[in-house]
């Protein structure tokens, strides 16, 4: 099975108070939550890539949790993933790292960065069923005004017509995905998973 999850930010004091307030009472006690609820559903031979800013401790501090956790862990980088250049740091503890990456999961299409791309690569494909076939994954907006702004422009792009591939004037299937560890319960979740997660979070604005 494949899960996917961004911005855990493992060790980040602040968001317990600022921006995020998700009201650990300690940051220890935040790290633990995160980390019982990960291995509540992610056996040990499942993939979860991680969409960025994973963790804001050292690598000490990282590699502490990463021994915890079960699970095949993939690392997209965010912009808060300092310990990855400690000159400790072991890359081994992930089967690979990097900025972007393109997949297939489940006959779809999806890309992966930690920063939401507009007119990302597959935007208007859509399968035999008109159902879109690419999905845009990412977090680094967390719950914050970015996301309003986000969800207005797929409102806005997914109310313009183009003309298909087979000559047929539709609607762009644009499909932004923020896998943000709070819309979960700090749960990785499949691609199906955030799907629905996205549309009940839509319904309600």
């Amino acid at each position: 099975m494949r899960y996917y999850i961004a911005d855990n930010h493992f060790f980040h004091r602040a968001l317990n108070t600022k921006m995020d307030k998700r009201g650990f009472k300690s940051v220890e006690e935040m790290n633990d939550y995160m980390i019982q609820q990960w291995n509540l559903k992610v056996k040990k031979n499942d993939e979860v890539i991680l969409l960025g800013d994973f963790s804001w401790g050292s690598w000490k501090d990282t590699k502490s949790v990463l021994d915890q956790l079960k699970g095949k862990k993939y690392l997209i980088k965010g912009n808060h993933d300092r310990f990855i250049e400690d000159k400790e740091f072991d890359a081994s503890y992930f089967k690979w790292i990097r900025d972007y990456e393109e997949l297939n999961d489940n006959h779809r299409k999806v890309i992966l960065c930690h920063y939401p791309i507009a007119c990302y690569n597959g935007q208007y494909r859509r399968n035999e069923e008109g159902i879109p076939k690419t999905f845009m994954l990412h977090g680094h907006i967390h719950k914050t005004q970015d996301q309003i702004y986000l969800d207005d422009y797929q409102n806005y792009v997914q109310n313009q017509k183009h003309i298909s591939i087979s000559g047929n004037e539709e609607n762009v299937p644009c499909q932004f995905l923020n896998c943000f560890c709070m819309y979960s319960d700090y749960i990785p979740m499949t691609l199906d998973e955030w799907i629905k997660i996205d549309q009940k979070r839509r319904m309600k604005l």
